[in-house]
């Protein structure tokens, strides 16, 4: 018997390398370079925002919450949309949507516009994120070429979120806060120009829906959710309009997982989370984001509002943290292979506990040397490590077509505590100011003391979510070395800067 052999059966030549990847690499770095930015650089800028444009102290957070919570609601329905409509297209439609919403943040003449502009910065960056990474998936085809083009775009998360810091400061004291937003114009319209020459269109052949009622309940419900903590902080936990919102909070999110249980195609298969590594991987980085960003925003007024730092010192005040998570990322990749994802992530949280531990003893007379900076250096070693380490657990085990989707939540989940913790954080912080005031009187010696006790207030309850993190991190995470071994990383999408 004689077997006979098909035409798709013979071994053909490889697929032509994209003589325009290097170029396209370039590009896709800048844009990633700017959203990491942005997730940065307004946080040195926010006092002075706050100031002209009469934020009140309750409702500031919604200049960092707006981002954040756009991105994280939007991020997976993004991916979709760029495998679906072109990748190459909708980066560029990103970008551009991008460049229009910085502008409208840096002019306006209101919270409410400012707001909005960042909550559309934030479904445009849902869009680039994710379309940035397949195009560069698409272009490097090549094992060892991938791998160094994700090495640039992953160097860049690390190191753009420290030229944020100090790029906020230095446009907020020489120019304006309004040009932290405005800078990204530029930017965005130019590396729009260059992708449209160098970057290769690329599109999934096949193509399942959208799910937009998963993606409508999740950001509904994550927005009523934060402003449920915004309210509790005007008028009360006990209020009627608090109630209703978490309420309404509560069903929404209760339809989402109903209806991707039903869903022919869901947002976000269920399957995945409900695994027990990458289920603690996920809630571990949920709880992360919910202490951490409310503590750049407690610092950030520390270092301005009580020891009097001028916007530029301010950023390269916060430099450090940058550092120490690259630092904290360098060993997290060295000590998975030798100890696993378990030992690393727990100690992780654990060491960053412990440094926010030590943010609880600041006063009004603390030095940045002695306590703030050995504080922040041992959080951020500790962020470092689990970041990596959180990262490589959510891929364990996970099928090829959840690859996607798997590496993208741990963004998402990081992305949507983040929009928690801002307004929950805040809330307590001023709720404890306040209550501080009604004891003490409203002299100026009082006023500094109520806010550093505001400020020590929240730095306990992000210590406690850390610890709360590594218990689950510690109880949910059973795997061993030899399935983390096998994984290769994907960057980060927008890092805690």
């Amino acid at each position: 018997m004689t077997a006979t052999l098909e035409l798709e059966d013979l071994p053909g030549p490889a697929p032509a390398l994209d003589p325009k990847r290097f170029r396209a690499l370039a590009v896709i770095a800048l844009a990633q370079l700017m959203v990491v930015l942005d997730a940065s650089v307004v946080i040195i800028a926010l006092p002075s925002a706050q100031r002209s444009l009469h934020i009140s102290t309750a409702n500031r957070q919604w200049m960092l919450t707006a981002y954040t919570l756009a991105f994280a609601g939007l991020l997976l329905l993004g991916g979709r949309i760029a495998d679906y409509m072109g990748r190459k297209r909708m980066f560029l439609i990103s970008l551009i949507g991008f460049a229009g919403a910085s502008a409208l943040g840096g002019l306006a003449p209101n919270s409410a516009m400012l707001f909005s502009a960042r909550a559309l910065q934030g479904a445009f960056a849902a869009v680039m994120a994710p379309s940035a990474l397949s195009l560069l998936t698409v272009a490097f085809s090549e094992p060892k070429e991938r791998a160094r083009a994700f090495g640039v775009y992953g160097g860049i998360a690390g190191g753009g979120a420290a030229i944020g810091l100090i790029l906020g400061g230095a446009l907020t004291q020489y120019a304006s806060w309004r040009w932290t937003l405005l800078i990204n114009v530029p930017i965005a319209i130019g590396a729009a120009l260059a992708a449209w020459r160098v970057v290769t269109e690329s599109k999934s052949p096949v193509r399942h829906g959208y799910d937009i009622p998963g993606a409508a309940t999740a950001t509904g419900g994550l927005l009523a959710l934060v402003y449920a903590f915004t309210k509790a902080g005007l008028d009360g936990w006990g209020s009627a309009t608090t109630l209703v919102l978490f309420g309404a909070a509560a069903v929404l999110l209760v339809a989402f997982v109903l209806i991707e249980r039903r869903a022919a195609h869901p947002l976000l298969p269920l399957r995945i989370i409900l695994e027990r590594n990458r289920g603690g991987s996920f809630l571990s980085s949920l709880l992360v984001g919910t202490a951490m960003l409310g503590t750049f925003l407690s610092l950030t007024y520390y270092f301005q509002g009580t020891l009097h730092y001028s916007a530029m010192k301010s950023g390269f005040a916060f430099v450090p943290f940058s550092l120490g998570i690259i630092t904290g990322a360098t060993w997290a990749s060295r000590l998975l292979p030798r100890f696993g994802p378990r030992v690393v992530v727990v100690s992780g949280l654990s060491l960053g506990a412990v440094g926010l531990g030590v943010f609880t003893l600041l006063g009004v007379h603390s030095s940045y040397a002695t306590l703030v900076l050995p504080a922040m250096v041992i959080v951020s070693l500790g962020m470092g490590l689990s970041f990596v380490a959180m990262s490589s657990t959510s891929l364990i085990g996970v099928q090829p077509e959840d690859a996607g989707v798997a590496s993208a939540l741990v963004n998402t989940t990081q992305q949507t505590g983040s929009s928690m913790g801002a307004a929950l954080i805040n809330t307590i912080a001023t709720g404890a100011t306040a209550s501080y005031l009604a004891v003490h009187g409203t002299s100026a010696r009082a006023l500094v003391a109520g806010s550093i006790h505001g400020y020590t207030t929240a730095f306990t309850f992000s210590a406690s979510i850390l610890l709360l993190a590594a218990v689950t991190a510690f109880t949910l995470i059973r795997t061993t070395r030899t399935a983390a071994d096998d994984l290769v990383e994907e960057p980060a999408l927008v890092p805690v800067p």
